[in-house]
């Protein structure tokens, strides 16, 4: 199956619908995942085939947000299964999903593409696009919790960030430094640095 059918397709058919308030988790991110994960995959030499199946990961990974976001990485599988099978073997079909529940929270990738996809999905942590993403992040959960404040949110960032690790070399070595800056960061806006 070409990958620009597939993606086109599902671009058309589930990421252009996702509702308005979902500022972070649409098309736009699902396009950023997809740039890493590629990228990722370039910089430790992945095959072509498992690049393919890479690819197909990221497409689908945030698709299950199209009915709610609880769970939303079992619904990506299944919606992935749908579109995929007849097209790629179990095999191929489980290292897809497998990807896809990689990029759960809290994250336990098993395998080396498994590792690239969930660092494909919070490489902006260790980036200077870390603010004005996480606004995005902040604006959507606003929208559950209209209660919800900055400071709260940089509450939530701190404990996250604390526990994430990030899983393939090449983002320990140029991503976790600048993650640790943008840590620093949020401590000093909580008066915590």
């Amino acid at each position: 199956m070409v990958f620009e059918e597939i993606q086109h397709t599902i671009y058309r058919e589930i990421l252009a619908k996702l509702p308005q308030y979902l500022m972070y988790h649409n098309l736009g991110h699902t396009a950023y995942v997809l740039d890493q994960a590629i990228f990722l995959a370039k910089e430790s030499e992945v095959s072509a085939s498992d690049i393919h199946l890479l690819k197909l990961a990221a497409l689908f990974h945030d698709t299950g947000f199209i009915d709610n976001p609880k769970d939303h990485e079992e619904k990506g599988c299944k919606i992935a299964e749908s579109y995929l099978e007849g097209f790629y073997t179990s095999v191929e079909m489980d290292k897809i999903k497998g990807m896809i529940m990689a990029t759960k929270i809290p994250q336990s990738p098993t395998n080396h593409l498994e590792n690239i996809l969930a660092d494909a999905d919070l490489e902006y942590l260790g980036t200077d696009l870390f603010d004005q993403i996480g606004e995005t992040l902040y604006q959507e959960l606003k929208h559950f919790n209209p209660d919800f404040t900055q400071q709260a949110w940089d509450e939530l960032q701190l404990v996250f960030m604390q526990k994430h690790h990030y899983h393939t070399e090449y983002c320990r070595i140029h991503r976790e430094p600048k993650k640790q800056e943008n840590l620093l960061m949020v401590k000093k806006r909580l008066g915590l640095a």
